[in-house]
């Protein structure tokens, strides 16, 4: 053995540039969070406050249609987002999702207890009442009649502007 085999290793490897798999895997990261850039609404993209290039070309991404040219316009966007900091924009991608889990949360109850109302009548709007007192009882009874008359005899699913404004009073009811 030589001598500088049995020396334990310097902390030099701080000083040592990342790997060739860590700076792949970094670009790799990169680019998915440009795509899921791409995916965003204008409005939400907007609210990112990002870098007017990277702003363009997500633009641009979302006009192209051929699919090489696609490929190469999201890794060019890869290419901008190693140049900003990632972080705020995982945030935000993760309070969008969280929000969007709840928006998909309050849809499911919302059209459970439509279900609930229109199949079992006047024993479901009780329990609504008691777990929600501020409800116009008077007003919920009449959308839930109505979307009841408008239901086909062969579906129990309702159908038409009545069961979609009993779903709408019932998704500002229960939030």
């Amino acid at each position: 053995m030589t001598p500088s085999s049995r020396e334990p290793p310097s902390d030099d490897s701080a000083l040592e540039p990342p790997s060739k798999s860590a700076r792949k895997r970094t670009a790799h990261a990169a680019q998915d969070l440009g795509e899921a850039l791409i995916g965003l609404r204008p409005a939400e993209l907007d609210a990112l406050d990002l870098p007017e290039p990277l702003l363009d070309a997500i633009r641009e991404a979302r006009r192209i249609r051929s699919r090489a040219a696609g490929a190469r316009q999201r890794q060019y966007i890869g290419k901008l987002m190693r140049e900003i900091d990632p972080e705020p924009i995982r945030r935000a991608l993760a309070t969008r999702s969280e929000q969007d889990v709840q928006e998909t949360q309050s849809f499911k109850r919302a059209e459970a207890w439509r279900q609930r109302l229109l199949e079992e009548g006047e024993a479901a709007l009780e329990e609504l009442s008691r777990l929600r007192p501020d409800l116009d009882r008077i007003h919920l009874a009449s959308l839930v009649s109505a979307a009841r008359r408008a239901m086909p005899s062969d579906s129990g699913r309702s159908q038409g502007p009545a069961g979609r404004e009993l779903f709408r009073a019932l998704r500002a009811l229960l939030g």
